[in-house]
Parts: structure tokens; sequence; C-alpha cells
């Protein structure tokens, strides 16, 4: 029945968005308690469902002591609060058909939940619970440990699993953007019950919070239930991480990491991005899109339609509040692996080498006005997006002026912006694959640092 409801009102959105001009951010309302938590309230009333992200500023970033702690943290949040034990939440939010997950990225920590409305009270007290009353069993902290460890030795069977992971620490090396947001092998295992209870002690704090409510509610009695829940929160954060720069690169390197049985070598190739506040970041989601950002890309296009080298290839931006990558990746046999990495390249020095045409940017910039707004049909996504503007601190004009600024992009600019925003100089590669049979041919692309993936750890 929620699953049909949720179709129901992510068709009635749909509908909705399509007879718009354009698409702007609903309608929400934002204020701060005395304690310094943060609320946004945004009310859509096609589906009697309410989403609530409660988001933390303490992600990967502010692993000081061991990668994963922050990963560790938000998910001990989930083995149990006040008097309940974890199956007794996993309990009652399966009786009222809830969900509730915790997730961690590179600054911030979520907890997201869906309710039904009618359940708004009994739902919003039991998250209240869980974020102020954790009792953090050892047992459960123990358990999970192991299986993530499991998780992590279990991923290097897939290189597409890890190369991702690979790629951000190669490109910012000791830099905070470069650790593994889950952790690996050794930090986990180093981690122990009282370093989670410290960080969860220092940044979860309403200082350093916010509570996103997307839905079907009453605004008033949600106000109230807010502050009755919320307004008691006690804790001071420390002061916003200052971020020390990104070093640029100032040479090519090649990481390759051994897979012994490896029967297809996986490749990302990147540099410098832009962080999520640059002024073009419209502009290079909608060149990307050419580039390889769909399924008539022009890498696609070349390495599978074209020449057959693989299943698929894209690129595409990965951006954080201060810095960002860009990077190609893509799959091929072992045998290929080196003219897939030279079609590769060769697509890509199309971006400065011919250029793009008008009919080229018309089709990228309808494909990216027809993607927009389905990103933003559900309360869920409306949550997700708010809690992302909060972490980040973007405005409304981040989503507001998204199709201006497609429109306002001409060939002249675009192919302008091609040379500014796509780095060019001293890419770095990450090959995981059988390193014997491509370590030599890959000297010829920068300097060589090699790794077992069996001994890599995450």
């Amino acid at each position: 029945m929620k699953l049909v409801k949720r179709i129901i009102g992510a068709s009635l959105a749909l509908l909705s968005l399509s007879s718009m001009a354009a698409f702007k951010i609903p309608v929400y309302e934002k204020y701060k308690l005395d304690n310094g938590l943060e609320v946004y309230l945004m009310q859509q009333t096609e589906v009697p469902l309410i989403d609530i992200s409660l988001t933390i500023k303490a992600g990967a970033i502010h692993d000081e002591k061991s990668y994963g702690l922050a990963n560790l943290t938000g998910e001990s949040l989930m083995f149990g609060s006040g008097k309940l034990s974890k199956t007794e939440i996993e309990d009652k939010l399966a009786f009222h058909g809830a969900e509730l997950y915790s997730s961690t990225g590179m600054e911030s920590s979520d907890l997201s939940m869906s309710i039904a409305a009618k359940d708004q009270k009994e739902m919003l007290k039991l998250l209240q619970s869980i974020v102020l009353k954790p009792k953090f069993d050892k047992d459960e902290f123990d358990k999970f440990k192991k299986r993530l460890s499991n998780q992590l030795i279990q991923r290097r069977e897939s290189p597409r699993n890890v190369i991702g992971s690979v790629f951000g620490k190669m490109y910012y090396g000791e830099h905070p953007y470069g650790n593994p947001v889950i952790g690996d092998l050794k930090s986990i295992e180093k981690v122990k019950l009282d370093d989670v209870k410290s960080f969860y002690s220092k940044y979860y704090t309403p200082n350093n919070a916010a509570i996103i409510v997307v839905g079907d509610f009453e605004k008033k009695s949600m106000k109230k239930q807010i502050a009755k829940l919320f307004s008691n929160w006690k804790g001071q954060a420390p002061k916003a991480k200052v971020l020390p720069l990104v070093n640029p690169k100032t040479d090519s390197n090649v990481w390759i990491i051994n897979k012994e049985d490896a029967t297809e070598t996986t490749f990302m190739i990147g540099g410098k991005g832009i962080n999520s506040s640059h002024p073009d970041y419209v502009a290079a989601e909608v060149i990307n899109t050419i580039l390889g950002g769909r399924f008539t890309s022009w890498l696609n296009d070349e390495l599978r339609v074209n020449s057959g080298l693989t299943y698929g290839a894209r690129s595409g931006f990965s951006d954080h509040s201060v810095a960002g990558s860009f990077a190609i990746s893509t799959f091929t046999k072992t045998r290929t692996t080196f003219e897939a990495v030279d079609l590769a390249l060769k697509t890509y020095e199309k971006l400065w080498e011919k250029g793009i045409d008008a009919e080229t940017l018309a089709s990228a910039k309808a494909y990216v006005k027809g993607q927009f707004p389905p990103d933003f049909e559900t309360s869920g996504q409306l949550a997700a997006l708010l809690s992302r503007m909060w972490v980040l601190g973007l405005d409304d004009s981040f989503i507001n002026d998204f199709e201006a600024k497609v429109d306002s992009l001409n060939v002249e600019s675009a192919n302008k912006l091609a040379k500014k925003l796509f780095p060019r100089e001293n890419l770095q590669f990450v090959l995981v694959g059988k390193a014997l049979e491509i370590k030599e041919k890959a000297k010829n692309y920068g300097k060589i640092k090699q790794m077992d993936i069996d001994k890599f750890t995450y």
C-alpha cells in the first residue's frame, strides 16, 4: 500500500511540475530554536506521507582519529535508545510501516525517516529518542564492526566498488576529502565504542544540526512537537572545520591496483573539479552531459557503441563544499586496456580540439532540463535536497536559477567553459586489473605506484 501511495504521489508531483514553465523549489519555512537547532518545514499534501531528515555536520572529513569514525557513530545510533533495544526499534518501525536509515557522507551524517502522516507524533518521538538517547550497545557495535569489515573484504572482488575510493585517496592525498567514508580495515578495527561516544558528544549537538520535515503535516502542530521534543537538546559543537586548500597536481601519476585473477581492467582518469557552489556548476553539468553524462554521450558512443570496448563509459564531477574532482570511468578486457584508455583520452580531447556545436548543445540542454524536475518529485527527495543545501551553504538560487542558467549557455560560452572547467594537464590514472599485463604500458601515462587489492584496506 505504501509503495502504491508513493507512486501516486510521484505521478501527481510530475504532472504538477510538467505544467510549470520552470521548476522552483517549493515554499518552505526555516527557523531556529533557541538551542541553535535549525528547522526546515515544507508542506506537500499530495500524499499522506512525511519524510524527516535529521542532519549533522559530522562526516568523513571529521575523522581525525580513525577513518570511518563518523560512519560508525551514525550507525551506532540505530543500536538502541532509551528503554528500547535495536530489535524493539526495528519492530516498532515495521509495525508502523516506517523506514529509518543512517547515512554518512564526506561532510555530514543523516538519520532519515519516512512515515505515514497519521504516525507523526509517535515516530517523531522515536526519532528524538534515537538521536538524543542512544544506548551505544557494545554487543551490537562489535557485531556491526565485524559485518562492516567482511563487507570491505568482499568489495575487493568488484573493482567498480573500490575504484572511486581509491581515486579519491589518490587525488586528495592526506587532505580530509581523501578520507574513505566507511573507513578501512585497519581503522575500523582500531575504533572503540568510547571513540564513538566521544565523537557523538563532540558533534551531535543542536547548534551543529538541522531537522528537515517534508510532507503532509499541519504546520502549527509540527512546530509545537519539534519544540517539545528538541528544545532541551544541549551541547555546543566546536567551530566549523576550516579545510585546507587542495594541493594541485604537478605531474601525472598512475596507481595500479593489482587483482591477480582479473580478466578486465577498470580505470578512472581525472583531476581537478569544482566545488558545489561554483558559479559555473550548471554549465559544467550541461557540458559533462555531452562528454559522458548520458547514454548518448561522446564517451559512451566511442567506447561502447562504435568500438565495443566496454558496456558503458561515463564521466562526472564529484563536488564538496570547498573543492571537487572530475573523472572519466569505464572498464574493458585486459588485452584492450590501453586501446580503451587512449580512446577515452582522444574522445576527451574533443572538448578542446573540436568543441561543442549548436545542435549538440541544444540536445544536452533539453536533456538536462528534462531530468531536473524528476529529481525533486517526492517528499524524500525534497528533504534530501534541503539537507544538502544546508550542509553546503547553498541558497534557493541553487534550484531556482538552474533552468535559467541552462538556457543562458550558448556555443561560445560552452566551449570557453569546457576549456576552463575540465582538467587537461597532469591527469591522474587509477587502473584496477592484472598488474603483470598492464604495468609496462601504464608507465607511458605517468609515475607508477602499485598495490595489491588483497592487501588493500578500503
